[in-house]
């Protein structure tokens, strides 16, 4: 005998609800994401690794063993198990390009060429599918990796003739790796007014033959002069390259970027991003303007945490000069590879003027500085604003690459509080040829010093300066404790970071330099839940094992952006 219990309508409706509620409360306290079962390098002295983590609306609520934290798992928790894997701060990116990432998928690639004839093939191949007249544009060349010296040559820099011949109608314009110098055609060089009577702009030099005339190649300030070959081509929509820039940051391990120089339209292009929740990366943005429209504008940009912490902007970028692969650094003695020059400096006047602009607006200033000279006149400036300025105090402001010091300056940045923005990789990038720029006294006493600057008391940062390096943090990792470059050489290895020491240049540092050390840069409860997942445990395996480290999970605010493969 069977008993049918037939429940009224309203008795079973609230007997659901009231089960959903008590699921629902029971569920109120657990967390959106945990993630166990790992080795969670924290960056926090005082808690340097655990096994899992909880985070809840975007913040890090827990951390400990496994067992600590499944009393966090409800019924709606994202639990990832790790598998072993390591887990670490997520990684911010301390000086970059970030629209110029993006822009780099949208032109040729020319980073991994491997000499001039190859350049010109692959221009060829772009005018093919170009209307007429259309601008061939590029980036990432660099004549001191090519495997041979193109003839003839000025300074190792090929003339325009074999590229003009491919491309006779359509302008072509290449960038160096660094963004200081420029490649032109014919075509290109015609559009703008270039000839053998143009005089070399103010920090800048038009490369010419024994006979006067431009062989294609313009240094510093002197590529703007192509400006008139540009004009007509239709400009990317920065939306579109906002987003391949972040979409190949996210894949690479990046929860942060610190942009190094944007104007004001790129910011509100990316404020209007961060604002309708299509920005997913945090940036960090530092404005580049004229002075003039710095003056006009700065009271309404400063942003901060814009977008539930997607987008800051809190900094100026400014140049004093330009950089070593082009003989544009600025140096307190002349080129050993070029004794007629010393180097292109910028506008030494107009940076005084910046360095007012920021005190009186609260805002950071960021300078690019490669060479000794260079990097001794910023720290003239700074210094001289720091003591006009005695009641303005925790100002952290920057110098960008600090690539090249005299010994002499190398304890000013830790008196001064300056930050030594630094690009690890550019050390075994440059190494090969940076004796034949300076000679070997000056590149051991003053090259990509990391440890002299530390023990200064300098806070040292890490990053790429994408694109012009690929904007990988585990390759620029590899760089800073290993120093080893691509012809199996170490460049001064004294200089090496330690595994720590370098996962901090990535992390914690960087946000330091951004005044963000408070809410990221380290794992640890109340901080934004910004993780990335390796497949490998860059802290203890074997140095040389360390570049084929890929990325597992990219983790941005407890949700998952970047998912890969894990192996």
């Amino acid at each position: 005998m069977f008993l049918n219990f037939t429940f009224p309508r309203p008795l079973l409706i609230s007997t659901v609800a009231v089960i959903l509620a008590v699921i629902t409360g029971c569920d109120a306290n657990k967390a959106d994401l945990v993630l166990k079962n790992g080795k969670i390098v924290t960056v926090d002295d005082s808690n340097p690794e655990v096994q899992a983590l909880a985070a809840k609306d975007g913040n890090i609520i827990a951390l400990g063993s496994d067992t600590e934290i499944d009393e966090y798992v409800g019924f709606n928790t994202n639990v990832i198990d790790l598998e072993g894997m390591t887990a670490i701060p997520g990684l911010i990116e301390g000086h970059g390009h970030f629209m110029g990432v993006g822009n780099a998928n949208l032109q040729l690639k020319l980073m991994d060429v491997t000499n001039w004839d190859e350049i010109i093939s692959m221009v060829e191949q772009a005018v093919a599918q170009a209307e007429p007249g259309e601008l061939i544009r590029g980036r990432g060349w660099h004549q001191e990796k090519w495997d041979k010296i193109p003839e003839p040559n000025v300074d190792g820099l090929p003339f325009h003739h074999s590229l003009s011949a491919v491309s006779p109608d359509n302008p072509v314009i290449l960038r160096h790796a660094s963004g200081h110098a420029t490649y032109a055609n014919a075509k290109a060089m015609e559009l703008s007014g270039i000839d053998a009577n143009t005089p070399d702009p103010s920090g800048g030099e038009i490369v010419r033959d024994s006979d006067g005339n431009p062989i294609g190649a313009f240094r510093e300030n002197s590529s703007r002069l192509l400006g008139p070959a540009q004009e007509g081509a239709i400009p990317a929509d920065p939306r579109r390259v906002a987003e391949l820039a972040q979409e190949e940051a996210l894949a690479k391990g990046l929860t942060s970027f610190q942009d190094a120089g944007s104007s004001f339209e790129t910011v509100d292009a990316l404020r209007e991003m961060a604002e309708d929740g299509s920005l997913k990366i945090r940036l960090w943005v530092m404005l580049r303007s004229s002075n003039d429209n710095l003056a006009e504008k700065l009271p309404d940009y400063k942003i901060i945490g814009a977008g539930d912490n997607r987008l800051t902007v809190r900094s100026i970028k400014q140049s004093i000069d330009g950089a070593l692969g082009s003989h544009g650094a600025w140096l307190l003695e002349p080129y050993s590879d070029l004794p007629e020059s010393s180097g292109l400096p910028r506008d030494i006047e107009g940076i005084y003027k910046t360095a007012a602009l920021a005190m009186a607006n609260g805002f950071q200033l960021g300078v690019h500085a490669i060479g000794d000279r260079g990097n001794r006149v910023v720290l003239d400036i700074f210094e001289e604003a720091f003591e006009k300025n005695p009641d303005q105090e925790d100002l952290r402001w920057r110098i960008e690459h600090s690539q090249h010091l005299h010994p002499d300056d190398i304890p000013r940045f830790g008196s001064l509080g300056v930050i030594a923005s630094m690009q690890a990789i550019h050390a075994t990038s440059d190494g090969p040829w940076v004796i034949q720029r300076l000679g070997e006294e000056r590149a051991e006493w003053g090259a990509y010093v990391w440890q002299d600057l530390m023990k200064a008391g300098a806070v040292v940062t890490n990053g790429t300066d994408a694109p012009v390096e690929d904007v990988d943090p585990i390759s620029s990792y590899y760089a800073t404790v290993s120093r080893r470059m691509n012809n199996g050489e170490v460049f001064y290895p004294e200089q090496r970071m330690s595994r720590l020491e370098a996962l901090k240049s990535y992390t914690i540092n960087v946000a330091y330099s951004g005044f963000e050390e408070d809410i990221k840069g380290s794992l640890e409860i109340g901080k934004l839940a910004d993780v990335t997942v390796l497949t490998k445990d860059i802290m203890t395996i074997p140095e040389n094992d360390i570049p084929s480290t890929e990325i597992a999970y990219t983790i941005v605010g407890g949700e998952v952006m970047y998912q890969g493969n894990k192996k």
